[in-house]
């Protein structure tokens, strides 16, 4: 589910506008701004990709188990940073992130493993990366899910609302650690 697959599962959707009016459209400048600006050359480590605070056991205030480790790869590992931020730290909704909890975030991973500066410059479009690839899996699962399933799709609209957030000119914001 990296980001060389992210315009394959796009196609494979189908009509997002179906989901949402404008989304193809949405969707297709985004892909094309990721494929200029995606970068090729920061550490790569072996990535959860879907730290989603349903995959993280917690007891009390102490995680005790993280699952879910479908999507695990070898990746950048400030991607995986970038997820976790996408998921952690904003509303239900997507429209608010909450920068107490995004400070916290980035705070806490900086006190065990310190991002490169080319890492930290990174973050915004990363993030753009997380929130476009939970956007449209969550879009695919929207359009093709039968309405029989046994599974419950996920609106993918907060995604979409959190893509927003990381495109503004103050995302970087977003990532500090004080």
């Amino acid at each position: 589910m990296g980001q060389r697959h992210w315009r394959a599962i796009a196609e494979a959707t189908g009509d997002l506008d179906a989901v949402r009016p404008g989304l193809a459209d949405i969707v297709a400048a985004e892909l094309d701004h990721l494929d200029t600006y995606w970068p090729d050359d920061l550490p790569a480590h072996v990535i959860h990709a879907d730290l989603f605070p349903d995959n993280v056991l917690m007891l009390d205030q102490r995680v005790t188990g993280l699952i879910d480790f479908y999507f695990a790869a070898t990746d950048f590992r400030a991607y995986d940073v970038a997820v976790t931020h996408a998921s952690w730290t904003f509303s239900a909704d997507g429209a608010r992130c909450d920068r107490a909890r995004a400070k916290a975030l980035m705070a806490g991973y900086a006190s065990e493993i310190s991002l490169t500066e080319a890492e930290q410059a990174a973050l915004p479009i990363l993030a753009r990366g997380a929130a476009l690839r939970f956007l449209l899996t969550r879009a695919y699962d929207w359009v093709n899910t039968p309405a029989d399933a046994l599974v419950t799709r996920k609106d993918p609209s907060p995604f979409l609302e959190r893509l927003r957030r990381y495109q503004a000119a103050d995302a970087a914001s977003l990532f500090a650690t004080a």
